[in-house]
């Protein structure tokens, strides 16, 4: 398992790049698994990742997973190559947004 500080930094980074609320990324997931022709479960909808980010988030950090840790790294890892390469394009880039919203991060977010 991850050293306690080691943890400590990773959950407040997770936090610092995971910028919408549960309720904001349970809603996203939600509304980008629904379609024209389908209508997902309710108790499922989004990517895995994406779903494993909003237990991560409903979650203590005490009781945090050895899985729940690796999406962090993951997750964290991913937002912060999106966003060095995204300053090269433009901030309202659709695809790209909708890609890090499903991560729980929207770069139009403030803070």
């Amino acid at each position: 398992m991850t050293d306690a500080l080691e943890l400590d930094a990773l959950w407040d980074e997770f936090h610092s790049v995971v910028n919408m609320t549960s309720q904001e990324l349970s809603a996203w997931l939600t509304t980008r698994e629904a379609g024209e022709v389908t209508e997902p479960l309710p108790e499922g909808p989004g990517s895995p990742t994406g779903r494993h980010v909003l237990a991560v988030l409903q979650k203590r950090r005490t009781d945090l997973t050895e899985d729940d840790v690796r999406v962090m790294y993951e997750v964290v890892d991913t937002v912060q190559a999106e966003q060095e390469q995204g300053a090269a394009e433009t901030a309202d880039d659709t695809r790209r947004r909708h890609r890090l919203m499903t991560l729980g991060h929207d770069p139009l977010k403030a803070g």
